[in-house]
């Protein structure tokens, strides 16, 4: 449940910012004729990813074991590959992003109000349908790993979610101050190790379909050891989403994509270091002209 809280809050702060940026940029510009367009396109990405969540959930649920299994595991990779992006995506342009969004809002102005529903639609829906595939995903990995329902691991996901439509509302009234980018690098770090997880379900779903081979080699297997309700079951189950028992393919897909794109990420994002100052007695550094 902690794991899905913190993916929910993580994608749902996402959404909220770029919801508070529209509403905060139309208000400022005195165009509140056209706050009534962005809450319809943020009804209909709303309705859209609940609409593609319910379709994930009951769609599969007429077919056989192994096409289940087969199609959890496809979108289990597909959520990890999307994820992955958006990850990499936010570190990158999350300082700009709310001059780009203001500049994308004024296009859209001149066009009409459809043009803006057509927008606030776009820049939240993108948001709520990776939310909405993330979230299933993880919260079947984790109904999975502890052979729980996922009504748990969706609650916690929901309370993550409410948690930042309030934090959102926070931030437009200008009540709270956060500073983004150290929140989002190390919600970003903890998505890497939750996708891992993900994906190592993935990759035991397609061995139940019978598209990969290795099911029965396992690398360990504590299931008589690791007691449930534990601190470190929870722990490892909320957050890694690993299982007390896991055969060597899944063991490999979860260390070759959590070390290197952890790595690869904390690098990315890494704090720039104070400015350079000169030494004492020494004049600073001019550019050439």
């Amino acid at each position: 449940m902690l794991g899905n809280y913190l993916i929910g809050l993580r994608e749902g702060l996402e959404a909220a910012l770029v919801v508070a940026i529209l509403i905060a940029y139309l208000v400022k510009s005195d165009r509140r004729h056209l706050l009534p367009a962005v809450w319809a396109g943020i009804g209909v990405a709303v309705a859209l990813s609940l609409g593609f969540g319910a379709l994930l959930t009951f769609g599969p649920q007429g077919l056989t074991f192994q096409a289940q299994e087969l199609i959890g595991g496809s979108l289990s990779i597909i959520a990890v590959c999307f994820v992955t992006y958006m990850v990499f995506w936010m570190a990158r342009t999350a300082r700009g992003m709310s001059g780009e969004l203001r500049h994308q809002l004024d296009r859209a102005a001149e066009g009409g109000k459809a043009s803006v529903v057509v927008l606030a639609m776009l820049a939240v829906g993108r948001e709520g349908l990776e939310t909405a595939l993330f979230i299933w995903a993880a919260s079947r990995a984790a109904a999975g790993v502890s052979g729980e329902s996922t009504l748990v691991p969706l609650g916690g996901a929901l309370l993550g979610i409410l948690t930042a439509v309030v934090l959102g509302w926070l931030f437009y009234r200008g009540t709270v101050r956060l500073n983004l980018a150290v929140f989002f690098r190390w919600t970003g770090a903890f998505l890497v190790l939750v996708a891992a997880g993900v994906l190592s379900y993935g990759v035991h779903d397609l061995q139940e379909a019978g598209v990969l081979p290795g099911l029965n080699t396992l690398a360990f297997d504590f299931s008589d050891t690791v007691a449930p309700g534990t601190v470190l079951a929870t722990v490892v189950k909320g957050i890694l989403n690993l299982a007390p028992s896991m055969t060597v393919l899944e063991v490999a897909t979860w260390v070759l994509y959590a070390v290197p794109v952890m790595v690869i990420f904390l690098r990315a994002t890494r704090p720039s270091g104070p400015p350079h100052r000169a030494p004492t007695g020494q004049a600073p550094a001019t550019r050439p002209t």
